[in-house]
């Protein structure tokens, strides 16, 4: 843990101070949401800015991580824009909740207004940051399997696109990947921000999940938000722990890498399938199961395919 979180400081200084302090924020903000009786929508005034606050820590420090994979510094100027983004909406989020307003589809009063116009900015601005993000590692380089040099590395050559520091290919595609994921994961924001809610079939504020506040009476677009924008976390720590006592080659960890996230995009499509049928998460409907068992069967052949033939490929001992 000690060495991600040299490389995420390394990788990008503000990215890494905006989690830090997120983080510091976020049992601030749990203490707020207990002492703190108010209710906004029928949930506590305080759980959406300590949800954001947690979301933001995490997606901070990830991308300041995968910003120090790359021997270069062009996206330095990306990540000052993210964490400047990232900043404005907390403080939007956070300012409405102390006067027990609204952040979230707020036209009520011209200031209101104004800020929601102004978190509807920077939701643009951090899905194409982390769209630029995603090129970058997608256009490759190749690998690097000498020692991480970060950023101090020698400036590369004109027209060279630099090596990426990760020297094993299936931690690349598991980055790549979660990149590509989470992409689509954020840009349910935008479904969210057109429609002006985020609740299919009953309004905002209604019954909901302890602490998540997800529907139980509708269906609810942020499932697949978060679970679509947290594969940045989660495919590079599955690719990670595939590597764990060495148990496969690595075109297996790549092939098991791009199953996993094939699948994790068949979720993310199917919640938002669910939700805009205006189904509540809990009580999905026979073609709702009918298709998350299909998902389920074809990983897991998949799976079993995989792992059959890196067991065939394995020589027998003499």
């Amino acid at each position: 843990m000690a060495a991600v979180l040299a490389v995420a400081r390394r990788g990008h200084r503000g990215l890494f101070a905006f989690a830090v302090a997120m983080s510091v924020l976020t049992p601030v903000l749990a203490v707020l949401a207990v002492v703190d009786d108010r209710v906004l929508l029928g949930a506590p005034l305080w759980f959406k800015p300590l949800k954001f606050a947690i979301s933001l820590a995490l997606y901070a420090a990830t991308l300041a991580w995968m910003l120090g994979q790359l021997r270069e510094r062009t996206l330095q100027r990306t990540g000052w824009i993210v964490t400047a983004a990232a900043a404005i909406e907390m403080a939007v989020i956070v300012g409405q909740a102390a006067v027990g307003n609204r952040s979230h589809y707020n036209m009520d009063t011209p200031l209101s207004a104004a800020l929601w116009s102004v978190m509807g900015v920077t939701i643009v601005v951090l899905w194409l940051a982390t769209l630029a993000v995603a090129l970058r590692f997608l256009r490759g380089g190749g690998t690097n399997p000498g020692p991480d040099s970060q950023l101090d590395g020698p400036a590369e050559s004109p027209g060279v696109v630099p090596p990426i520091t990760v020297s094993d290919r299936a931690a690349t595609t598991a980055i790549r990947l979660g990149l590509v994921v989470a992409l689509i994961g954020l840009a349910e924001g935008f479904l969210m921000a057109t429609a002006a809610t985020h609740t299919v079939g009953a309004p905002d504020g209604g019954p909901g999940l302890p602490l998540l506040g997800w529907s139980t009476v509708g269906g609810d677009l942020r499932i697949a938000h978060f679970i679509g924008m947290h594969a940045l976390q989660g495919l590079p720590l599955f690719g990670a722990a595939l590597s764990v006592g060495h148990r496969f080659d690595e075109v297996t960890r790549v092939r098991l890498v791009q199953v996993a996230a094939a699948a994790w995009t068949g979720l993310v499509v199917l919640l938002t399938w669910q939700a805009l049928r205006a189904q509540p998460l809990l009580t999905p409907d026979a073609l709702t199961l009918a298709a998350l068992a299909a998902l389920v069967a074809v990983t897991v052949a998949a799976t079993v395919g995989m792992l059959a033939a890196a067991r065939s490929s394995v020589p027998s001992a003499a």
